[in-house]
């Protein structure tokens, strides 16, 4: 068996969860990678921040919010509209 390095500490998921950190760490990954997806989607579809909001049936500052890597407050609608939008489906998934 091989031996366990002992200058090896603990994960960087476990000191975030030790600090109370690593649900708010995950969930604004998870919107940075959201808002970087439909981002790239608009610019590979020419696709304005007006027209895109339109498509979306909201206003251009709910889309700004929902594009905003810091903001978290976003609601399920929105991130349907978004999915349908650019011809995605939204799937959410307890694992």
């Amino acid at each position: 068996m091989a031996k366990r390095n002992q200058h090896l500490g603990s994960s960087f998921d476990e000191l975030l969860e030790e600090t109370g950190e690593l649900a708010e760490v995950n969930t604004v990954s998870i919107k940075r990678v959201i808002a970087w997806e439909i981002t790239q989607k608009m610019a590979t579809e020419r696709l304005s921040k007006t027209k895109m909001a339109e498509l979306m049936h909201t206003s251009r500052s709910a889309l700004d919010r929902l594009l905003d890597p810091e903001n978290t407050s976003v609601t399920l609608n929105t991130l349907d509209n978004a999915a349908r939008a650019i011809g995605k489906t939204l799937r959410i998934e307890l694992a």
